[in-house]
């Protein structure tokens, strides 16, 4: 099976996942343990990862229920070196089955480090997983010297196999179709799923609460609700206008608002201020972020590709955390008003609970009203 790149590059390696092909925005992610959690993790969706750790399903796959999602959401995995042989008291099955009963490819024996160097100078990349050549050489050489400012330059990459995930609403694919409702607490609090994390879920669950989870395009103003929180998702922010709209309701109505990853960018968005892409984005389980109120640094797990520029904040609006590697904006707060969001995970999973404390001061604020 062979990973091709929109440049034309091809990284041919050894299949251990299903055997279909597949095409997507290839990222990479710096996490050395946590495959399971990533993996299931709805903000993946649409992409094929690099994991830049070279040894991975040594522990093998437990059950469902320790999923950050009902599913694999990966579209492709490739890695350097695959472990067949797991050992873990929690595994039921390897990470090739997995793979296999997801209907999601995955190659090992490449070179993931030449990959990551050259997604991080070049920036994220359209590819495939496929055990097909492109067409023929002609069209190969054709990617490698087409001009990506060009006119024509996508049309040559959709006749060559190639999709750009971020032109679909990934938002709207992942997000659930019904309401559901954990717990009977008299706090209650909405979580708009864009693709949320089940550890979001448990990360909010107390005696004291009841949370509420809507689909993207819920219009949660007609719920009796104490406070709001934005989850994470995949994609462009930009997609999402009706969960921008309902969040302004929310605004107006002064409800205590929190957002975790893509609910930063949504939150920032309502308030008037603008998102764009990043080169290669942010993956994985060890990105420092200053916290701008206390001066402290945190590592914190992300996965997200888009971010707020600082630039087009209100002026009523100021940066809560800060990455400490590019100086990307990794969180907002409202200088008066209950709302806060930030880029990373605070719930982790997998990752350090470093930032844990965000969603237990939030819920602690709740209780406290």
């Amino acid at each position: 099976m062979r990973l091709i790149l929109q440049d034309g590059t091809v990284f041919e390696g050894e299949s251990f996942g299903a055997d279909v092909n597949v095409a997507g925005e290839v990222v990479f992610a710096t996490g050395m343990t946590g495959y399971v959690e990533s993996f299931s993790d709805p903000s993946f969706a649409g992409q094929i990862l690099v994991c830049t750790y070279p040894l991975i399903g040594n522990y093998g796959v437990p059950s469902p229920d320790r999923f950050e999602s009902e599913k694999m959401q990966i579209a492709g995995l490739v890695v350097a070196n695959y472990s067949d042989t797991y050992s873990h008291h929690d595994a039921v099955q390897s990470l090739a089955d997995w793979c296999k009963i997801s209907g999601v490819p995955a190659i090992q024996g490449v070179d993931t480090r030449a990959i990551t160097k050259k997604l991080r100078e070049k920036g994220a990349m359209l590819g495939q997983l496929t055990r097909h050549f492109v067409d023929n050489k002609q069209t190969l050489e054709k990617l490698r010297v087409s001009n990506p400012e060009s006119p024509d330059f996508f049309s040559t990459l959709q006749s060559a196999g190639f999709s750009d995930p971020n032109t679909e609403n990934l938002v709207a694919k992942v997000s659930p179709k019904e309401v559901r409702t954990y717990g009977n607490g008299e706090i209650k609090i909405v979580l708009v799923d864009c693709g949320a994390k089940e550890s979001i879920v448990r990360s909010l669950a107390r005696p004291e609460t009841t949370v509420i989870r809507v689909p993207w395009d819920y219009d949660f103003s007609k719920e009796n609700y104490r406070a709001l929180v934005i989850s994470n998702g995949p994609g462009d922010p930009t997609m999402c206008a009706p969960t921008i709209e309902h969040i302004k309701k929310a605004m107006e109505m002064g409800k205590p608002i929190l957002g975790v990853c893509l609910g930063n960018q949504l939150l920032a968005l309502a308030a008037g201020a603008k998102t764009y892409k990043l080169p290669f984005g942010h993956r994985g389980q060890n990105v420092p972020c200053i916290d701008a109120e206390t001066g402290r640094c945190y590592i914190t797990s992300q996965n997200h590709g888009f971010a707020v520029d600082e630039r087009t904040l209100p002026s009523d609006w100021k940066a809560w955390f800060t990455n400490a590697n590019d100086g990307t904006n990794e969180g907002l707060a409202h200088v008066a008003k209950p709302w806060r969001s930030v880029q990373f995970h605070p719930e982790a999973s997998p990752g350090p609970t470093d930032t844990k404390w965000i969603f237990e001061r939030f819920v602690e604020d709740l209780t406290n009203k």
